[in-house]
């Protein structure tokens, strides 16, 4: 018995050695570029989102927006107080939906962790949460045209944690924190993969998320709901669920529920959009992630 102990361990440790040397330049390179921007472009992002409201830009807006939303470096609990001092400026409910729906989905730092997907899944992923983004303020807009959307009563924009006058000191504090929020999740997710590789027969994943397409969608969207705490976390998943043969649609799928559903996004997302709108926004998030995985899948 405890011959096979130490024998699954040697296994395991050499599976979680590989895929940590593969991986791990994608995740320090996305904490450092995720840092110099949350240090020195966040206030540039946010003013340019800020300066939309006095462009007359119409429905046009919400592409402009999706797209700042994806460069905005802040947490879901960081982009509400900014959104709603943007609201109280006057800045519209469908812009703010845009700018706010693809923030969730992508950041500057999860552009970096994803880029050790591929090229390919890449462009997925940032082709879907932009659109996703889109699609949301155009759904605010035709449908509640005028009508609040949102509730942002009691929210202003805190202090914020950047505030040492040394620039380089501000950027390693920045660091540092990246460091602790993201490494145990991207240690968990290494371990996750090799503990994958080294369980889950590969024909039998394959033709669970690749050859069974509406299932494995399905599959994928859900699953992306309870195991998603992290994005650098998922990273090491998704790129040994890719080689062990999940379909790329069913990859854009957990790519989109994961970060849309995860939990404290969804805690602060309950406060401002009410019970009614919380409801409709989880509708909305699922049935455009198993669209999008379908679409993708017929085109790739």
């Amino acid at each position: 018995m405890l011959e096979v102990i130490e024998r699954e361990f040697i296994y395991i440790s050499y599976y979680f050695m590989v895929q940590l040397r593969q991986i791990f330049v994608y995740w320090v390179a996305g904490m450092v570029i995720g840092s110099l921007v949350s240090v020195f472009a966040k206030n540039a992002i946010h003013s340019l989102f800020g300066g939309l409201k006095d462009k007359k830009m119409g429905i046009w807006g919400v592409i402009p927006a999706s797209l700042l939303g994806t460069l905005s470096p802040l947490c879901m609990y960081g982009t509400i107080p900014i959104a709603a001092s943007f609201s109280r400026q006057g800045m519209r409910d469908d812009w703010l939906a845009a700018f706010m729906m693809s923030s969730i989905l992508l950041n500057p730092q999860l552009m970096l962790y994803s880029t050790a997907l591929g090229g390919q899944a890449l462009a997925v992923r940032l082709v879907t949460c932009i659109f996703c983004g889109i699609l949301a303020g155009l759904l605010v807009h035709f449908l509640w045209g005028k009508k609040e959307f949102f509730r942002f009563d009691g929210f202003a924009p805190g202090p914020g944690r950047d505030t040492d006058p040394d620039l380089f000191l501000r950027f390693f504090k920045n660091l540092g924190r990246n460091v602790r929020a993201t490494g145990p999740y991207f240690l968990i997710g290494v371990l996750l993969s090799a503990l994958f590789q080294r369980y889950v027969p590969a024909d039998a994943f394959a033709s669970l998320f690749g050859e069974n397409e509406g299932f494995g969608l399905l599959l994928a969207a859900t699953i992306g709901v309870p195991l998603y705490a992290c994005g650098g976390g998922t990273i090491p998943l998704l790129q040994q669920w890719l080689a062990s043969g999940m379909s790329m649609g069913a990859a854009a799928s957990f790519m989109i529920t994961g970060p849309a559903t995860k939990i404290t996004n969804l805690g602060a997302l309950k406060i401002v959009l009410g019970f009614r709108h919380f409801f409709l926004y989880l509708i909305y998030v699922m049935l455009f992630s198993m669209v999008s995985g379908f679409i993708v899948n017929l085109v790739l």
